[in-house]
């Protein structure tokens, strides 16, 4: 058996059943802010792109992917990140999602020794870690304060951790905060990858869930090119269809940049098996060159963002993020109790944040929030708001404090 498997943490969603095991909800409704499953109705057009290519089923797919769907995401990525060039041929590899790309990826380009670290935020997408462990590396793990924005302050890593650092792993915009990296602290990272030779790894997967339609959030590519850097030189993006098109169960997503780390990758995949069959190839292609969906689905996550807020404002100490679906709230008390007392009076179910974040010298980053997914619709979304100022109101009773905050 592998070693390496007895290192890996429950995943955050089994912590939170063993969290509320031994409590008996009331009779309302359940809702759930926990997962970030996109519940919007996915495009008509793709199921039918995928009804009428069903005659693929008798093809092996390749695993690098039909040209078309290749060239799709070129002329998708060329416009949304003013890019001046991305080769379909060299540059792109379409994947089963972000999510086994993102650990796949590790397994390739790191080399696993006792000094090996894979560096990520902290609090995080724990495929992050697992990837790690698994490729033989040790996760080193990078605080994001709210004093830094949450995003890590990357000058405060020591040379030492650079030295050390074979792949880091950022996510922008981020989940849990949504905080986003603008191009000068990706082009930083990217001078500290030239010089202790690391491979960048950047998760965009909330890309194009923001609230501003005149700045939408830059990625890693984009930085890269402002530089001239159209070879991408030590830096891949991910991106999928599951949030931007609310195809979660479609598993299509993209790896995109640095030509020769890419060949590598591919041969890798070539052995794990993982293409992506014909019909969905072709159901992505259409997805990724319609933007009226994009839109219409933004609109929605701005109207429920702007409703929950509203009903939350003077409860809890959150705000707008500047991208994704999630709202990044501090407790009132620790994250745990403030979730299994949620789930137990209202019915209602978040993501406590120390799940998704690891201690550190004492200190846990996710510790004293919790993470809630605006994935349901507006009304559902809305109701778990009020039952929440009500939860919040009936701890501010308890403690005897001002009633009048909520």
């Amino acid at each position: 058996m592998n070693p390496h498997l007895s290192a890996l943490h429950a995943y955050p969603f089994e912590k939170l059943r063993l969290l509320f095991e031994d409590l008996t909800a009331p009779s309302l409704t359940p809702i759930a802010l926990s997962i970030g499953e996109p519940k919007h109705q996915s495009p008509q057009f793709v199921s039918e792109a995928i009804s009428q290519n069903l005659d693929r089923l008798s093809n092996y797919p390749t695993t690098k992917g039909i040209p078309e769907l290749r060239q799709a995401i070129s002329r998708w990525a060329c416009k949304r990140f003013t890019l001046k060039q991305l080769n379909p041929d060299t540059q792109i590899l379409p994947v089963n999602g972000t999510r086994e790309a993102l650990f796949a990826f590790a397994q390739t380009v790191v080399n696993p020794s006792p000094e090996a670290l894979v560096c990520s935020p902290n609090p995080f997408y724990q495929i992050y870690e697992g990837a790690a462990l698994l490729a033989g590396a040790t996760p080193e793990f990078l605080a994001c304060r709210p004093e830094n924005g949450f995003i890590p302050n990357f000058d405060a890593v020591s040379p030492n951790i650079w030295q050390r650092c074979q792949l880091l792993y950022i996510c922008t915009p981020g989940n849990p905060s949504g905080a986003v990296m603008n191009c000068q602290q990706m082009q930083k990272l990217i001078s500290l990858a030239d010089q202790y030779d690391f491979i960048i790894a950047s998760d965009e997967c909330y890309s194009e869930l923001y609230f501003d339609e005149g700045s939408p959030p830059p990625g890693l590519l984009q930085a890269c090119d402002e530089l001239g850097r159209s070879d991408y030189h030590r830096c891949v993006v991910f991106h999928s269809l599951s949030k931007r098109s609310n195809l979660p169960g479609l598993r299509s997503g993209f790896v995109a940049g640095d030509a020769e780390i890419l060949k590598d990758f591919l041969l890798y995949r070539t052995y794990h098996g993982c293409a992506m069959p014909v019909q969905h190839q072709l159901a992505s292609a259409a997805a990724w060159q319609d933007e009226e969906h994009v839109k219409a689905n933004r609109v929605l996550y701005r109207q429920k963002f702007n409703q929950v807020l509203d009903i939350l404002d003077g409860c809890l100490d959150v705000s707008l993020p500047e991208a994704s679906f999630y709202l990044w709230a501090k407790t009132p008390i620790a994250d745990t109790e403030f979730a299994r007392g949620l789930f137990e009076q209202q019915h209602v179910t978040v993501l406590p944040g120390s799940y998704l974040s690891r201690e550190v010298d004492g200190f846990n980053p996710g510790a004293n929030y919790v993470r809630m997914a605006l994935v349901a619709e507006p009304e559902q979304c809305a109701e778990g708001a009020r039952r929440i100022k009500a939860y919040v109101q009936s701890l501010k009773n308890t403690a005897g404090n001002d009633q009048s905050q909520c």
